[in-house]
């Protein structure tokens, strides 16, 4: 069979063309905007089934230099650190620490999930955790960037398993939240329970996060030396025996970073810019992830798949409506939170927004929702779910 090798400048630009062309059809099919499924995704997917027909058809196979996929994932999983604030945390009182352990327990059991159900169907632990909180939590940026990892553990096409489950995950969490969220709030009267409450965190938060033209050079060069430091904390923690993500260390000298400068305001760090630029590397990382997929590695584990990810399911479900809604009050503001767990613990944060915009929009508004999924979505569980991710792979 006759080989085509792209470099990196290539690679690039066809990462760039297919999220042109995914955009172009989230704009014109409904579904996928609907569900909040990634540009990227939709047409490195398309992309990808044509290259697998070009391979099992003995016609070509394509080859690419993933060199700046590896830069735009480190890149990305740096702004992701820089969210996490600690003095958010602290403002957000006891109801966040709460919602956090509640997303915590969700993490560790997806993980304990997925190795418990691969023992039963006598596969490798390492394919159950490609079903895990890695796609699931933590969605398609975790997922290209474990899936590597796991690749290197000696899983072949642990990538393209890790992506098909994120995938499988974000429209699940979409469709999964709204009926959780509703049947709790009319079973259980919850209108009756809601009350008004101070949304001006809210607009202190959307101010600390306006953007501005030339502060993108100084957020540059932020990521740029948290990058460069936190190369030498990824080299003392592999030191320890354990493996640990490229981006480890940068993601901690980026928090790090950012604490230092919400408690002693002697530098700012500027936050919406990071993550523009940080969404950027992201649409970059997934469209290259994409392209590089290999469909026809998922033939012989397509019936495993299905029934891990269908434990996920399950799994998210009954969690949602009887863990985190319990815990969290038995009220209006735990259903809203029960369907935002869903968007996030199966997707993506942008799917919890719209879980919860489907219900708000229709019922009553709810600030403490806004205000602890975006927060713990956002800045806390990329973050949290990576070190327990971690620790799992290291364990089995």
């Amino acid at each position: 069979m006759r080989s085509l090798s792209l470099d990196m400048y290539q690679t690039v630009a066809l990462a760039v063309i297919v999220l042109y062309l995914g955009g172009w059809l989230k704009r014109k099919i409904n579904f996928l905007e609907k569900f909040c499924i990634p540009s990227p995704v939709i047409g490195g997917l398309l992309f990808a089934i044509l290259s697998c027909i070009l391979y099992v058809t003995g016609t070509v196979e394509l080859q690419f230099d993933e060199t700046l996929k590896t830069v735009c994932m480190v890149m990305f999983f740096t702004s992701v650190g820089f969210q996490a604030n600690l003095k958010v945390l602290k403002s957000g009182g006891i109801s966040l620490l709460v919602f956090l352990g509640c997303v915590i327990a969700l993490i560790i059991s997806q993980n304990a999930l997925a190795i418990g159900l691969s023992k039963l169907l006598h596969i490798s632990p390492l394919i159950g955790l490609c079903t895990g909180s890695i796609p699931m939590v933590g969605g398609h940026g975790t997922a290209g960037a474990f899936g590597t990892v796991l690749e290197d553990f000696g899983l072949e096409g642990a990538a393209t398993l890790c992506t098909a489950a994120a995938t499988f995950g974000l429209i699940a969490g979409s469709l999964l939240g709204g009926p959780i969220g509703r049947r709790l709030i009319l079973k259980n009267n919850l209108l009756d329970t809601v009350v008004e409450e101070d949304d001006s965190f809210l607009v202190e938060e959307a101010h600390k996060h306006h953007r501005a033209t030339s502060m993108y050079a100084p957020a540059a060069y932020q990521l740029a030396i948290a990058m460069g430091i936190g190369t030498v904390i990824s080299m003392l923690l592999s030191k320890t025996g354990m493996t640990f993500p490229i981006y480890i260390g940068a993601m901690i000298v980026a928090a790090i970073m950012r604490n230092v400068s919400e408690f002693t305001g002697k530098f700012t760090i500027h936050m919406g810019e990071i993550n523009d630029i940080g969404g950027i590397c992201l649409s970059l990382f997934l469209g290259i992830a994409m392209i590089t997929l290999k469909l026809w590695q998922l033939a012989s584990l397509a019936l495993p798949l299905i029934i891990l990810l269908i434990g996920q399911v399950v799994f998210m479900a009954l969690f949602a409506y009887f863990v985190i809604y319990n815990i969290m009050g038995r009220n209006y503001d735990a259903a809203i939170l029960s369907a935002g767990a869903c968007g996030f613990g199966m997707g993506a944060t942008p799917n919890a927004m719209a879980n919860m915009q489907a219900l708000t929009s229709k019922f009553a508004p709810s600030v403490k929702a806004y205000i602890l999924v975006p927060i713990v979505g956002s800045m806390f569980a990329d973050f949290i779910n990576s070190l327990v991710i971690t620790y799992f792979i290291n364990l089995v």
